[in-house]
């Protein structure tokens, strides 16, 4: 239950207090009178008839009555149906940077709290138009798509903080991508609002906007910040304060870009740039800016018509009036006056009337407060509220789909799907394309929250189906069109996903097979170096000992030959003296005659099969001129690391 006037409810403290004291006071100084002029012996005489139970009831009535009156005035409404309203309106989407940068508080409390509370000034000031908000830091991403839900924009904006991107940087080519993306083709005019200090550590910038400002797209920038600059602080898990450091442990100091965000909105027809200073800087930018743009007619269906009930307060003082009026203080004689219903009995058919015309509410009671429970924000007990509802009235699809709606907002999204799904029963198209539409926003958040891609890709295919279906029942319906393009983007980048990480995989396990073949490799020559160098060795071995053998057997044969010659010369010394002994023998006898000298042949033979040491040694250094080394693997170029990423 809500009031469309809640301010003339303060006039309950005010009329019904006064009253009752009036009437006190009424009382007492009729009380006085009556005693001044009427004496005490005739007083009960003349008051004969009068009771003063009608009195207090008269009374009570007219206090009532004006009660009721107030509530009426006030405009008491329950119960709402969704129509669709035509209005005339902009489409602004409103960028607000969440890198750690806006954690400066050179603007008190610091730059992020400034950027939201701007962002809704700002939809105070645009009533009928529609808002989008995109939040960005390295990278930029769409929270929450065009709308006229106020209460879903203010979620959206106060949930940011400076980890819900988890890309730190600043990226403002990405924001005016995305920014141009997310605006439907056809529409005239396209209204960017970026609320940041201009820091951008990726370039393109101006680049991005040149070329969004030929599709259409005007960027109106507001700085946030200074241009002296403050030192960035951050609290860790402990609660302690530290400041942001480079890679290189230098503490970061972020400052005001202004320049580059002139130059940003100077390449749009109608963007201005201004530095968020002051209370009314938004309805400077509003009234300056945005107001110039040509307003587009654009028709929404989540609009809400809530069912006017001052009606019942209304009749409800109408009857106490009469009351007031029908019941007079003195009693009637029953001779004189026409037969007519007792006190009792008037009562009993005053309480009939008040109940008869307060039964559509109370019928409804449980209905109201499960509603009232929904719009409070307490979606858990809306939800337990319908669920008791459902277990009485199980075939009626509006109570599932309230439920849906519930389980949806307590972000209960299986429970959402089931509801949602029995409200497809309905024979109200308009309900079974709501439902189709919302049973589809249910599925994209369960894939969402589903880690498995193939899973994720089963469930987003179901949402896409759900928004075809809710095309076909409504046609004309810009959110749905909205949610089918976006859904189906999406899983054409899961799907690429898909393939770059089986592409990677791939590579992986081809590097890895390389790298194992070239270990292979490497074990093969570093095991033939092994066996090369032990043949070497051994081969080496071979040729000393051969060597070895062959000094022996040549000391052997020098032995040998020097026996024999000792053995020769022995030999011819007795020869020698033999032929001495003869030939004096025979100069005894004959003439004596001249004798040759015995010439003595010096000659070395080699033992068959044995190596000469020169051979030998020639062998050596042939196999030795045979050898070569491993080559050597070459270095691998260096990675240039001098570029720092920039997390703030």
């Amino acid at each position: 239950m809500r009031f469309a006037h809640p301010q003339i409810l303060s006039l309950l403290a005010v009329f019904p207090p006064l009253m009752l004291v009036f009437f006190w006071w009424s009382w007492h100084k009729r009380q006085q009178l009556i005693t001044q002029f009427i004496q005490a012996r005739l007083l009960s005489a003349l008051t004969v008839g009068i009771s003063p139970a009608r009195l207090k009831l008269r009374l009570a009535s007219l206090v009532l009555s004006v009660v009721y009156i107030i509530l009426a005035l006030a405009r008491p409404q329950w119960g709402f149906d969704w129509e669709p309203t035509k209005q005339r309106g902009l489409d602004i989407l409103v960028a607000i940077d969440t890198s750690k940068s806006m954690l400066a508080e050179d603007i008190a409390p610091n730059r992020l709290t400034r950027a939201k509370l701007a962002a809704l000034d700002l939809m105070q000031q645009a009533k009928s138009d529609r808002l989008g908000l995109i939040a960005f830091a390295g990278t930029a991403f769409l929270q929450c798509p065009l709308t006229v839900d106020d209460t879903a924009f203010r979620q959206s904006v106060e949930t940011l903080d400076v980890n819900i991107i988890p890309q730190g940087g600043t990226a403002l080519a990405e924001v005016i991508q995305t920014a141009a993306a997310a605006f439907k083709e056809g529409d005239n005019y396209k209204a960017l609002v970026m609320l940041t200090d201009g820091e951008d550590h990726d370039s393109g910038a101006v680049e991005a906007a040149k070329k969004a400002a030929e599709a259409g797209l005007q960027i109106f920038a507001v700085g946030i910040g200074s241009a002296d600059g403050e030192l960035l602080r951050i609290k860790d898990a402990n609660g302690r304060t530290d400041y942001v450091r480079d890679e290189d442990g230098n503490v970061v100091k972020s400052h005001l870009n202004e320049d580059l965000l002139k130059d940003i909105a100077k390449e749009t027809q109608y963007g201005i740039y201004l530095r968020l200073q002051g209370a009314k800087s938004i309805e400077t930018l509003y009234q300056q800016g945005l107001s110039r743009l040509p307003k587009s007619e654009h028709e929404e269906k989540l609009v809400r018509q809530y069912h006017e009930r001052y009606h019942w307060p209304l009749a409800l003082a109408l009857i106490l009036l009469a009351i007031e009026m029908l019941f007079p203080e003195r009693k009637r004689e029953p001779k004189t006056i026409a037969p007519s219903l007792k006190p009792a009995k008037v009562l009993t058919a005053a309480a009939a009337v008040l109940v008869l015309l307060g039964w559509p509410p109370l019928v409804r009671g449980s209905t109201s407060g499960a509603l009232r429970e929904y719009k409070q924000g307490n979606y858990d007990q809306a939800l337990k509220d319908y669920q008791k509802l459902l277990q009485r009235h199980n075939e009626d699809p509006r109570l599932h789909f309230n439920a849906g709606a519930a389980a949806y907002r307590d972000k209960k999204f299986d429970q959402a799907a089931k509801e949602f799904d029995a409200a497809l029963a309905a024979s109200d198209l308009k309900l079974q394309e709501l439902s189709y539409y919302n049973h589809g926003n249910t599925l994209f958040q369960l894939g969402q929250q589903n880690p498995d891609p193939t899973k994720k890709t089963e469930t987003w295919k179901g949402a896409l189906k759900d928004f075809e279906s809710s095309l076909k029942l409504n046609p004309q319906d810009p959110d749905a069109k909205f949610n089918y393009e976006f859904v189906k983007k999406r899983l054409e980048e899961l799907k690429q996903q898909q393939q770059q990480q089986n592409k990677s995989d791939q590579n992986k396990q081809d590097q890895k097979d390389q790298q194992q073949q070239q270990n292979q490799q490497n074990q093969d020559s570093q095991k033939d170096k092994d066996q090369q160098q032990q043949k070497s060795e051994q081969s080496k071995s071979e040729q000393n000992k051969d060597q070895q053998n062959q000094q022996a057997q040549q000391q052997k044969q020098e032995q040998e030959k020097q026996e024999q010659q000792k053995q020769q010369q022995a030999a011819d010394q007795s020869q020698q003296q033999k032929e001495q002994q003869q030939a004096q023998q025979q100069a005894d006898q004959k003439p004596p005659q001249p004798q040759e000298a015995p010439e003595q042949k010096q000659t070395e033979t080699a033992a068959a099969g044995q190596m000469t040491p020169e051979q030998a040694r020639q062998l050596l250094d042939a196999q030795k001129s045979e050898e070569q080394l491993l080559p050597i693997k070459p270095k691998e170029k260096q990675v240039d690391r001098s570029r720092h990423f920039k997390d703030w």
